[in-house]
């Protein structure tokens, strides 16, 4: 692969996306980290806080770029001349859905491949929609996501239970 695209929100990255873009980083010659900008979702950060976080995350790796993007991932293939997609799976559940995805992106674009790859046993588990509850209750999650980004989870998680707690206030 001389381009590849490894897509997600992110939102925030664990220690698992960082397991895949470390593997993709040392297949591919340029690795673009596609941070989705996903006007259906209400993520728990901006998409720019995203890309700031994983590229502080990946400075030290030259052929890795982050880019934000909205839209059809295959035109953002296209847009930043790659020749293929990096999914990460954890399940079978993962893989359907993935490889339905992948299909319906080769026919849109046939020259661009998929390429799958198995993410490390230890985060098989491992979700950000799993590390947002958990932080959101208050618990640790630290073995889920590196400190700065444990760090950046936990001050939003305090920003939203003062901003609920006020709008409790105004209320009474």
């Amino acid at each position: 692969m001389k381009r590849a695209v490894y897509p997600g929100s992110f939102d925030p990255v664990t220690y698992g996306h960082l397991d895949i873009i470390e593997r993709a980083a040392s297949m591919a010659g340029h690795l673009i980290i596609g941070v989705l900008n996903n006007y259906s979702k209400t993520p728990l950060f901006s998409v720019e806080e995203r890309v700031n976080m994983i590229k502080s995350l990946t400075k030290d790796m030259p052929n890795v770029e982050v880019k934000a993007f909205g839209g059809l991932l295959v035109d953002f293939v296209r847009a930043n001349q790659a020749d293929a997609v990096i999914r990460g799976l954890r399940a079978v559940t993962d893989f359907e859905y993935e490889l339905q995805i992948a299909q319906t992106n080769r026919v849109i674009a046939p020259e661009v491949d998929t390429v799958f790859l198995a993410t490390n046993l230890k985060y098989s588990y491992l979700s950000s929609s799993i590390v947002k509850e958990i932080a959101a209750y208050g618990g640790e999650i630290s073995a889920f996501v590196p400190p700065e980004i444990r760090e950046h989870v936990n001050r939003k998680m305090e920003d939203r239970t003062k901003i609920e707690r006020n709008k409790g206030e105004e209320c009474s």
